[in-house]
């Protein structure tokens, strides 16, 4: 079994569109979406939900004005400046601001201060029309994406391995974060999703370098290369000096954003289109070289 990530180095490069046509060619895989803070690859596959999942993620702190007797200690310790005098004079905890360090807690003397955890967040295991689907849907503000990108990839992998599949497909998310992080963290190979435009060769240059902290086997493509071909020619300049594969330059055309209107890839919409074409060519390369790379290299 393998698993490939497919990410980007910001955001709207057409990273998930690239996944979702993926995942309806290859023939034996789980699909998990790790880009938990804005997931929309269930925009396209529509699941039907078979798990649900509640997941706890950071730690919100509440006085009890019966018991606080305005010691001030926990005003004085909050870093977050969280703590604020309300209207009648009371200690109160603004939520917005508070960090979950729990530190409140600890040293009030009057045991006035107790935290919760917020459960705002939920991970699925679902069907779709190209196999399973792990994914996760974080509440707005939430936090440790990181820690539920951990947890999608696991049951991802877990079903792969009951299953025997032969590959995870992972979308990713965008950028360099915890979540990108923890998404790289024992993957086999990356691919990254680059538009041309300079910021998105600027943000490609950051996620380069996080890959190669992991050591990991990375691939390219670009997309709507015809946008802007002086730059796209720049792109694959950078990635011939960095030795990475260019496996694909997707041109742009309309008929992409049709295929998301009617929640179909590419593929399935314009089976015959160049695009379609060149996202089969792309993942009958990475096929191909799969069987040459060192997949697992001495760190």
């Amino acid at each position: 079994m393998m698993e490939m990530t497919i990410l980007s180095g910001k955001g709207g490069t057409g990273k998930t569109s690239i996944t979702a046509a993926l995942s309806g060619l290859v023939q034996s895989a789980v699909l998990c979406d790790n880009d938990v803070d804005a997931a929309d690859l269930h925009l396209i596959l529509h699941p039907d939900i078979i798990e649900e999942h509640a997941f706890a993620s950071g730690w919100k702190a509440e006085i009890d004005t019966s018991k606080c007797k305005r010691c001030d200690i926990c005003l004085s310790h909050c870093r977050f400046d969280a703590i604020h005098t309300n209207a009648a004079e009371k200690l109160v905890i603004n939520p917005f601001q508070c960090e979950g360090c729990r530190l409140c807690e600890r040293i009030c003397p009057e045991q006035a201060i107790r935290s919760e955890q917020y459960t705002n967040n939920y991970w699925y295991v679902s069907n779709t029309r190209f196999g399973t689907l792990v994914h996760a849907k974080m509440g707005p503000g939430e936090e440790n994406s990181g820690k539920l990108v951990t947890q999608v990839r696991k049951k991802a992998k877990e079903i792969a391995l009951t299953n025997q599949k032969e590959w995870i497909i992972n979308d990713g998310p965008p950028g360099i974060g915890c979540a990108a992080i923890a998404s790289l963290t024992g993957t086999d190979l990356a691919l990254i999703v680059i538009e041309p435009s300079k910021s998105s060769l600027h943000d490609a240059d950051r996620l380069i370098k996080l890959i190669e902290s992991f050591k990991i086997p990375v691939f390219a493509l670009i997309n709507k290369f015809d946008l802007n071909l002086e730059l796209s020619q720049s792109i694959a300049n950078y990635l011939k000096t960095k030795n990475i594969p260019l496996v694909a330059k997707i041109p742009f055309d309309k008929a992409m954003v049709h295929a998301m209107i009617n929640k179909q890839t590419i593929v399935e919409y314009q089976p015959n289109s160049n695009i379609s074409k060149e996202i089969k060519k792309l993942w009958h390369k990475i096929q191909l070289s799969t069987h040459t790379i060192d997949l697992h290299p001495t760190i």
